[in-house]
């Protein structure tokens, strides 16, 4: 195992929720099981939708109880008393008030990002002092905010950041994905596998406490990880599709091994973004070609947003907690959904069934619509 360094930035809280219930166990569970949790949509009229299929919770859950209950589940976990919470900023990634669509004109401040994320603040007891941040960066919003709240923490600017992220499938985005075809009509997402057909929107919602080594050993809290690195990069190539070669992902992951300190034979699993689009994957597997070598071919991949579906704005931290569950399970989840091989994507994926493994180091990789491009390195700790 790795040491514990004076200058690591620490995960000592983490709460989740995904299709497959509330909390890191049922999450867990349906990674271990390898079933996706694609079903017809009945939280919404879909029957003018040309496709009508998303991984959801029963029922209409409310994003604002959610994120109050996440938020003070990894509280909780991370030991945090009512003082440390108030001296704790938020990070928010979500794409806004669910009611902030509906609202009037003369009401729509009260519900954009930034209010929505200072309202969950208030509710939760964390820092007034500090302004919450909103982030809205799509898919790599979570994954962004947790990059950032890392490096004020390696900076010294912070002791403490608390990160949150929520997306629940709703009829204005899915309505937009389904026109915009990027939603599989087949009702599977294929990550890396020949005849992919695209996406599935799914829920996603989780809180994650970072620190440093010298917060968290004040009052004795056992970290569940090390965040060891991150990066992030950009294309600057299209506002919809992925740079060909992959260029900004490559360079996000040559990044976080970087701060890390580590080379691309130490990392025992990549949690991919693997979107299940056609270009997507294709990039992303140049991308990783290209910042693992030959190490490419050797290293464990999977998306599984084959079981759960895309968050949206909380895929950041939904694929965070899956990173460590990789990390701290022993088990490596599958990549769901394939049918064959696609000669653009070689790579060693995780097929069948789970793969156990003791990786030491994890990277989870997200991309965004514009070109954005994040990835996380978790480190195991003794």
């Amino acid at each position: 195992m790795t040491r514990v360094g004076k200058t690591d930035v620490l995960i000592t809280g983490l709460a989740v929720l995904s299709a497959f219930g509330r909390g890191p166990g049922a999450l867990a569970a349906g990674l271990d099981a390898g079933r996706p949790a694609f079903a017809p949509v009945t939280r919404f009229d879909v029957s003018g939708r040309r496709v009508g299929v998303a991984a959801t919770l029963p029922g209409s859950p409310d994003l604002d109880d959610e994120l109050w209950w996440l938020v003070d589940e990894a509280c909780d976990e991370a030991k945090l008393g009512t003082a440390d919470r108030a001296g704790s900023p938020l990070f928010l990634a979500v794409h806004g008030d669910p009611r902030l669509a509906r609202a009037s004109a003369a009401d729509r401040p009260r519900h954009g990002g930034s209010a929505f994320a200072a309202d969950l603040a208030e509710h939760t007891g964390l820092s007034r002092l500090h302004t919450p941040r909103a982030y809205t960066s799509a898919c790599v919003a979570a994954s962004t905010a947790i990059a950032d709240a890392a490096g004020a923490i390696a900076r010294g600017e912070a002791g403490r950041i608390v990160v949150a992220g929520g997306y629940l499938v709703e009829p204005d985005q899915f309505a937009l994905f389904d026109a915009g075809r990027a939603l599989a009509a087949d009702g599977q997402v294929r990550p890396f596998s020949a005849h992919r057909r695209g996406l599935l929107l799914g829920d996603g919602a989780g809180a994650v406490v970072l620190e440093s080594t010298a917060a968290a050993a004040e009052r004795g809290v056992e970290p569940l990880a090390r965040l060891a690195g991150w990066g992030r990069a950009g294309d600057a190539h299209h506002p919809c599709q992925p740079h060909p070669e992959g260029r900004g992902l490559a360079r996000a992951v040559a990044d976080a091994l970087r701060r890390g300190g580590i080379g691309p034979a130490d990392v025992g699993y990549v949690n991919a973004h693997g979107s299940g689009t056609a270009q997507s994957d294709a990039a992303e597997t140049l991308a990783l070609r290209t910042a693992f070598g030959e190490h490419a071919a050797t290293v464990p991949v999977s998306s599984t947003k084959a079981l759960h579906g895309q968050a949206l704005e909380a895929s950041g931290i939904l694929e965070l907690a899956v990173a460590l569950h990789a990390l701290r399970g022993g088990r490596l989840p599958v990549n769901a959904g394939y049918l064959e091989p696609d000669p653009a994507c070689a790579l060693d994926l995780v097929l069948g069934e789970r793969r156990p493994a003791f990786p030491q180091y994890v990277l989870s990789l997200n991309a965004a619509f514009g070109g954005s491009n994040t990835a996380l390195l978790l480190g195991a700790v003794s």
